[in-house]
């Protein structure tokens, strides 16, 4: 199995539509599977979408080795070449002193060679440096490549080339020149979605110029050619193995609202003998299952749709009062309140506006709100996801209020949630929280979670 990953010398690199642009290319002659490093819902839908194979997330906070081994290998089969992309800088993550949560401890762990994607905006012969510093600073990781970005004329690629690969002897094999195409379309908490913007012509466009530069700029074969073969043990259990015949539907709320979800749940699901049956809020009915996902997104952005489709508000409102387990993440949480208020000044409002949510918990959710993002560690007791410790993270814009009879699930030690280090809101078999759960590293909590809908069934 060949791999590369694809990493920058920090945030605003230009690593993501580089590598978005490379799996597209690839993807015309290859099977290539793309991998994201840390928990991310947007750039893994953009690389799903070049590439056609399902994007996987591998972050070593709330991973083991073993569960970062078991999601690799599994999403690896019948692929050519893996692809990853990093976070953020190299060796960002989430300690000071140490690597967990950075692209360096999943290159290590996977044994992949490395390709440095640096701001070359104003400077040649200190990339040299720059490149330099970031392999001395842990000789494990194999940086084999890099590419310049934001380089302005032949002059400054031949000066920048020039002293990297004769201080490093690491060849440069790409010089990005700096365009405004090169720029994919922000919001506020990231890229526009992929399943949002692929039905827009502006959209498409872009996606094709980014790629278009690229191919120009980069040397592809030369890329090819540091690609690796990744030799990691297996794990000894894999939690894909396929189950039998399911006996139960779980119901997934997946459109341009709600499209928030790892990769992994749905294999993990099906692995579980649980049929995933997926359904919009913004335009269906509920469909009967015996249970249902909400998963996080952007339904501040199509309140009014979801406030539109009664049908589906009052269904949820039921099916959850009759008991049936549903678990809601972050903009599933949102809209199981009873209103979200957006705030005069957000997206170009003249004063407040107020939709109807499905009203399963009493209280609201205000938007915009100061950003949180942050990893979230914590303790669960009672609901449908079971007892236990779990790692995620949360990465809002918004703050829920809900009633104070409300009882929670989750204590946490580390991260925000909903009130105080309370999060994980319970309502009969609800729980709806602000922290996301990788499916892969909390297979115990989505474990218990069809169990419960198993059990509601019987």
């Amino acid at each position: 199995m060949r791999s590369i990953l694809i990493t920058g010398d920090r945030s605003g690199s230009g690593k993501t539509s580089i590598t978005l642009a490379i799996s597209a290319i690839l993807a015309r002659e290859y099977k290539v599977q793309p991998f994201k490093v840390a928990m991310d819902y947007i750039d893994p839908s953009y690389l799903t979408g070049v590439t056609g194979r399902m994007c996987r997330n591998l972050d070593s906070f709330v991973m083991n080795p073993d569960e970062i081994s078991d999601s690799f290998t599994h999403a690896c089969k019948g692929a050519d070449i893996a692809v990853i992309e990093g976070v953020r800088g190299l060796y960002e993550g989430s300690e000071s002193l140490a690597d967990t949560g950075s692209t360096a401890s999943i290159a290590k762990m996977l044994n992949v060679n490395v390709i440095l994607v640096i701001d070359a905006r104003s400077i040649t012969r200190s990339a040299a440096a720059i490149v330099m510093g970031f392999m001395a600073f842990d000789p494990k990781v194999r940086i084999k490549g890099v590419i310049l970005n934001q380089v302005i004329s032949e002059k400054h690629t031949r000066k920048a080339k020039e002293a990297i690969e004769s201080a490093t002897g690491i060849p440069v094999i790409g010089a990005i020149p700096r365009k405004e195409e090169m720029k994919l379309t922000m919001r506020h908490l990231g890229l526009i979605p992929y399943m949002e913007g692929r039905t827009k012509d502006e959209f498409t466009e872009k996606l094709k110029a980014v790629t278009d530069i690229v191919e120009e700029h980069v040397d592809m074969d030369a890329l090819l050619s540091l690609t690796n073969d990744v030799d990691i043990e297996k794990p000894e259990k894999t939690i894909f193995e396929m189950g039998k015949s399911p006996d139960i539907k779980i119901g997934i709320a997946l459109d341009e609202a709600f499209n928030f979800y790892y990769n992994d749940l749905f294999d993990i699901l099906k692995g579980l003998n649980a049929e995933p049956v997926f359904f919009s809020p913004v335009h269906d009915r509920l469909p009967d299952a015996e249970g249902y996902i909400f998963g996080g997104g952007y339904p501040e952005l199509f309140a009014g749709e979801l406030e539109g489709n009664y049908a589906m508000r009052e269904a949820v409102r039921e099916v959850s009062a009759n008991g049936t387990p549903i678990y809601a993440e972050c903009g599933g949480l949102i809209y199981l309140t009873e209103k979200v208020v957006l705030k005069a000044g957000w997206s170009d409002l003249k004063e407040d506006e107020s939709y109807s949510m499905a009203g399963v918990f009493k209280g609201r959710t205000e938007m915009p709100v100061g950003r949180v993002v942050s990893y979230v560690e914590g303790v669960s007791s009672g609901g449908p996801l079971g007892d236990g410790p779990f790692k995620g993270h949360e990465f809002h814009h918004t703050d829920v209020t809900l009633d104070s009879d409300t009882k929670y699930s989750y204590l946490l030690s580390r991260g925000k949630g909903i009130k105080g280090n309370r999060d994980g809101a319970l309502a009969d078999n609800t729980l709806a929280s602000y922290t996301h759960l990788h499916p892969a590293a909390s297979y115990d909590k989505i474990s218990s979670f069809v169990k419960a809908c198993r059990n509601f069934r019987d």
